[in-house]
C-alpha cells in the first residue's frame, strides 16, 4: 500500500523512486518522509471534503456558485453547478441533476472557475524567496551589482543536492496549489546529474498537481562527471513519461545562448516534446533568434522554429522574427512583473496584440517576486492599459491646440479587459503547454481542475462584477477550495494531506545548507551590498 496514493496523491512506483528514497535516507535527509504528508487538522467548522474525490466513478456536484467557465460554448452563469465524475467534468449549468450517490459541495458565495496555469516557474529556488529583492537579471549594467545570473545561477544553483531540489519542488508546488495554481511548467535549471533530475520529477509528482517538467540545463560555468544534459532526456522520457495520459508531462529545454543548443532541440523533437527557451534581449539572442526565424539557426544552419516551440519573455526581438512566431503557431509566455522589475525589457504585449496573438502568463522567479497569480494578472492588465492610454493621450497632445479627448489612433489596441486577462491566466496557459484538450476551462469532458474563490470575503463583498473581483480585487486569501483532476487538494482554506509546518522546516534547512555552501551570510535584513 502507498500512503500518498491513499491520500489522493498519485505516485510513480518505479525503481527510480525507491532509489531516490534510499539516497536521501542514506544522507540523513529523507525529505520524502511520510511526516511531510501528515494531514493538518481541518478547521472545526470546515466540514469534510467529498470522499474518494477523483476516483473512477465517484461523483460530486459543486452547486450554486457563480461559474466562470472560460469556454464561450459553455458560457458563464451568475448561479450554476459543475458536475464531476472521477477526474472529469460531466456537465456545467443551472440546476443539474447529480443523482443520489453524488456529494453536494455548497458553492454559494463563491466563484467557480478553472485553476490558474503558470507556464514558466523556476521552482527549485523556492527556499531562496525574496533573496534577490532588489536584483536585476545581469551584471555589468547600472544597478546590477546584485544580479540573478551571478548570484542565483552561478553561486547557489551549483551547490544544490538532490534532496534540496526535491524539497524546493515539493514546497513550491504545494504553495502554488494553495494559491489556486493547478498547473505549472517547472523550468528548474538544476539538472547537474540524473539524481537531480529524478528528484525534481519526484517533487512534482508528490505535490499532486498538474505539471510540465521542463528538462533544462544545470546552471553553472562547469559541470561534474555525472552531467548528462541534454542526452538524459531519452532516459527520463522513457522512465517517467511513457504515457500521454499523465498528470505530469515533459517539455524539452533548449536555451539558444548555450553552445550546441541544436542538440537539445533535436532530441526534444525526436521525442515528440514541446521545445522551450528563454528569449530576451541579453546574451546576443536577437541575432540568434533572427536566424532561427529564417530557418538558419543552430550549428547546422538549418534549424528553425515551429508550432512545437514555447518561448518565454520574447523581449527585444526584431520585427522580422515576430511574424514568423505568429505564422508557425509558436506559444509565448510573458512574466510581466519580472520583465519590468529585472530589466528584461518591456513586455511585448502590444506587439503580440498587433499580430492578433495572445500570451500565457508566468511567475518566473520567486527570488525576486511572488508567484501569486492575482498579481500576474493585475500587472499584465496595468502595463498594457498604461501603454495604450498614454498612446491615446499623446496623439491629442501633439495637436495644436491640444485635444484633451482624442479619438483612438489607428493601430492602437483597446485597453485589456479583466475577462481577457483571466483567459491569459487559464485557457491560454493550457494552450501554451499543449494541454488545452485536458484543462484550462470548465468544459464537459475535460479534467476537473477547479478552484472556488470566496466572493463573500470582506475584501471583495458585495460581488458586483465577477471578472473584476477576480482580477482586480482578490488575492490568495480568497482561494477557498482547489481540485486537480477531480481530487480535492485544498478544502475550505486548508491544504489536504500536507504538513505545512514540517515542509516549512525542511525548506528552511535546505536554505541554511545552500547559504552555508555558497558562503553567504544569513540575515533577513539584506545588506549584502550597499543599497541591498
Amino acid at each position: 500500500m502507498c500512503r500518498l496514493c491513499d491520500e489522493g496523491i498519485p505516485q510513480s512506483h518505479s525503481a527510480s523512486r525507491r532509489d531516490f528514497l534510499k539516497v536521501t535516507a542514506a544522507t540523513g535527509a529523507a525529505v520524502a518522509g511520510g511526516n511531510l504528508f501528515a494531514a493538518r487538522p481541518a478547521a472545526a467548522a470546515a466540514g469534510d471534503p467529498p470522499a474518494d474525490s477523483g476516483r473512477h466513478g465517484r461523483r460530486y456536484v459543486i452547486r450554486g456558485g457563480s461559474v466562470m467557465s472560460m469556454d464561450p460554448k459553455v458560457g458563464d452563469f451568475a448561479e450554476a453547478d459543475v458536475l464531476v465524475q472521477g477526474k472529469k467534468i460531466l456537465a456545467v449549468g443551472p440546476n443539474l441533476h447529480a443523482g443520489g450517490a453524488a456529494d453536494v459541495i455548497d458553492a454559494r458565495g463563491r466563484i467557480v472557475m478553472p485553476g490558474f496555469i503558470d507556464t514558466h516557474h523556476h521552482q527549485f529556488e523556492t527556499a531562496l524567496r525574496s533573496f534577490l529583492a532588489n536584483g536585476l537579471l545581469l551584471p555589468g549594467t547600472p544597478g546590477g551589482d546584485i544580479n540573478y545570473y551571478q548570484y542565483i545561477l552561478l553561486t547557489f544553483a551549483p551547490v544544490y543536492r538532490p534532496q534540496d531540489v526535491y524539497i524546493n519542488e515539493l514546497f513550491g508546488g504545494l504553495s502554488q496549489l494553495d494559491d489556486g495554481v493547478t498547473t505549472v511548467h517547472d523550468i528548474s535549471q538544476i539538472h547537474h546529474s540524473p539524481a537531480h533530475s529524478d528528484a525534481a520529477i519526484q517533487g512534482l509528482l508528490d505535490a499532486g498537481r498538474r505539471a510540465a517538467f521542463g528538462y533544462f540545463e544545470g546552471a553553472g560555468l562547469s559541470h561534474g562527471p555525472d552531467y548528462r544534459y541534454p542526452d538524459d532526456a531519452i532516459r527520463i522520457k522513457k522512465q517517467f513519461f511513457s504515457s500521454n495520459d499523465q498528470l505530469v508531462t515533459m517539455i524539452m529545454g533548449g536555451e539558444i545562448y548555450l553552445p550546441g543548443y541544436e542538440r537539445a532541440w533535436q532530441i526534444g523533437r525526436q521525442l515528440g516534446l514541446q521545445v522551450a527557451a528563454h528569449i530576451l534581449s541579453p546574451f546576443g539572442m536577437r541575432p540568434s533568434f533572427d536566424l532561427l526565424a529564417q530557418g538558419s539557426g543552430g550549428d547546422s544552419g538549418k534549424l528553425g522554429i515551429g508550432s512545437d516551440n514555447l518561448f518565454v519573455h520574447m523581449t527585444g526581438m526584431s520585427d522580422t522574427a515576430w511574424p514568423k512566431v505568429h505564422d508557425v503557431g509558436a506559444q509565448v509566455s510573458l512574466a510581466v512583473p519580472i520583465e519590468m522589475n529585472m530589466r528584461h525589457g518591456m513586455p511585448p504585449i502590444l506587439t503580440m496584440q498587433s499580430l492578433k496573438m495572445e500570451p500565457s502568463l508566468s511567475s518566473d522567479v520567486e527570488v525576486t517576486l511572488t508567484a501569486d497569480f492575482f498579481y500576474q494578472m493585475r500587472a499584465t492588465m496595468n502595463v498594457q492599459r498604461a501603454l495604450v492610454n498614454q498612446m491615446i493621450l499623446d496623439s491629442g497632445f501633439a495637436q495644436n491646440p491640444p485635444n484633451w479627448w482624442p479619438p483612438q489612433p489607428p493601430g492602437v489596441p483597446n485597453p485589456l479587459t479583466t475577462r481577457e486577462v483571466l483567459r491569459y491566466a487559464t485557457l491560454n496557459g493550457a494552450k501554451g503547454l499543449r494541454l488545452d484538450g485536458r484543462t484550462g476551462s470548465l468544459t464537459p469532458g475535460k479534467e476537473a481542475d477547479v478552484i472556488l474563490l470566496s466572493a463573500n470575503a470582506i475584501n471583495v463583498m458585495p460581488l458586483n462584477h465577477a471578472y473584476g473581483a477576480i482580477v482586480l480585487g482578490m488575492d490568495t486569501s480568497n482561494v477557498d477550495t482547489v481540485f486537480v483532476g477531480g481530487r480535492v487538494k485544498k478544502w475550505k482554506g486548508q491544504l489536504v494531506g500536507a504538513n505545512v509546518d514540517q515542509l516549512s522546516t525542511r525548506a528552511a534547512q535546505s536554505r541554511d545548507y545552500l547559504l552555508a555552501q555558497a558562503k553567504w551570510p544569513r540575515t533577513v535584513l539584506g545588506g549584502y551590498l550597499p543599497g541591498h
